[in-house]
């Protein structure tokens, strides 16, 4: 009987660890050390392990902790011609047509989400093509498409299930998004607000480090100017990381086929997003309160372009990690931070030099339009040895700011929960 290697990993444990019910939290930081998984993802790898082995009764639920192993194990030394043999309770006997009651349950309209999925593991088991030769047109097709596609990933041997080709076509890929949307949500709910606090944090140190330096450098040294550069850092890079990392949290939960691109791409237009609000919001606030023009600020080219990038560095340090939203530890977590944080370095040098605006440089537009204020920026161009922040000013800064974000970012996005949800 074949499983995924993630299911078998499951099936061992409970074996050894059978003297004692595991609770779920163990459970998924032993089977699922790698990655955050949503909440359904546990009861679905029992209910597949229990239509494996036959019998329900082999693994015991605990209410409100989690799950035993408790059938009888015989372990033994020799598998030769005298050695005694226990297999396991083996299935009842199929059906004459047994793809026929698991296809009556994946297009009953009815059937909740939960069914719907064990029909289609099973529908895999017996064969992905001839199940989907079998769906038609008819009504509920397009649901047992989509959860055809959906589980795929989770049965091993399971076939390819095309969406453009007919009959699945828009109707499945609306279906699909449907049964994703609700899991990405819950899932990307948390780790957006972990690099967004990450971010901000990031965005308050990129602050403060420029505040000292422009004070070591004979700038301003105001106690004051540190705090204020430390919120306005949070606020820009906070919110930077809000979209983008939104973005990639979505893109983990709701493409699993092009990974590397939906990072990209989503991360790219999160941070496009709110990069274009930020510019607009900012605009109107100097513009309303101080009668500014229109200041030469960053917005929605920046955060395209850092978020693109910061897509990129996690999706390939990140490609071997499947099943779940990327969480890897120790080394592998400060590899995915280190990967993240260099693209996005890389990204900030490159848009700086090209002439685009990131914090510092937009800071320093801002400042320009107050004559009378005693903020300069300009301290931070000696640094590079020139006298204001000149063009290689300009792209050692985009470097710095590019580094620290990322880092935040990956960081933020890679802590796991420490109280996983519950069913």
């Amino acid at each position: 009987m074949p499983l995924i290697p993630r299911y078998l990993d499951l099936l061992i444990l409970l074996v050894e660890r059978r003297a004692v019910a595991l609770h779920r939290r163990e459970i998924l930081d032993r089977v699922w050390a790698d990655v955050v998984v949503s909440d359904g993802a546990l009861s679905q790898a029992v209910r597949t392990l229990r239509r494996a082995l036959g019998e329900d009764a082999l693994i015991r639920t605990v209410s409100r902790h989690g799950y035993q192993f408790v059938a009888p194990v015989v372990e033994e030394e020799d598998d030769g011609p005298d050695g005694a043999s226990s297999p396991l309770p083996r299935a009842a006997p199929a059906a004459a047509d047994p793809r026929a009651e698991a296809l009556a349950r994946i297009l009953d309209p009815a059937a909740s989400d939960e069914a719907c999925r064990d029909a289609a593991e099973e529908l895999h088991g017996l064969g992905t093509a001839g199940a989907l030769a079998r769906i038609g047109r008819g009504p509920g097709h397009a649901r047992a498409w989509a959860h055809l596609r959906d589980s795929r990933w989770d049965v091993a041997g399971a076939g390819e299930v095309p969406l453009l080709a007919p009959p699945a076509g828009p109707a499945a890929w609306a279906s699909l998004a449907r049964l994703r949307l609700g899991r990405a949500l819950r899932l990307a709910g948390s780790r957006w607000a972990q690099a967004s606090a990450a971010g901000a944090a990031a965005g308050a140190v990129a602050g403060v480090g420029g505040g000292l330096v422009m004070a070591a450098l004979g700038g301003s040294s105001d106690a004051s100017l540190l705090g204020a550069l430390a919120l306005v850092g949070a606020v820009v890079a906070g919110a930077g990381a809000a979209g983008v990392g939104f973005g990639l949290a979505a893109a983990e939960v709701l493409v699993r086929s092009w990974r590397l691109a939906a990072l990209a791409g989503l991360g790219a237009l999160g941070g496009g997003l709110v990069g274009f609000a930020a510019h607009r919001v900012a605009s109107g606030l100097l513009g309303a309160l101080f009668g500014l023009g229109q200041a030469a600020i960053g917005g929605g080219l920046e955060g395209l372009c850092l978020g693109g990038a910061a897509g990129l560095g996690f999706g390939l340090a990140t490609r071997r990690l499947v099943g779940g939203a990327a969480a890897p530890r120790g080394r592998r977590r400060l590899a995915t931070v280190a990967a993240t944080a260099l693209t996005c370095a890389l990204a900030g040098f490159l848009v700086s030099v090209a002439g685009g605006r990131l914090g510092a440089v937009s800071l320093d537009a801002i400042v320009a339009g107050f004559p009378s204020t005693r903020v300069s920026l300009d301290a931070l161009g000696r640094l590079f040895g020139e006298e204001g922040l000149g063009p290689r000013s300009r792209g050692g800064l985009g470097f710095a700011e590019g580094l620290l974000f990322g880092a935040g970012l990956a960081a933020g996005l890679t802590r796991r929960p420490r109280h996983p949800g519950r069913d």
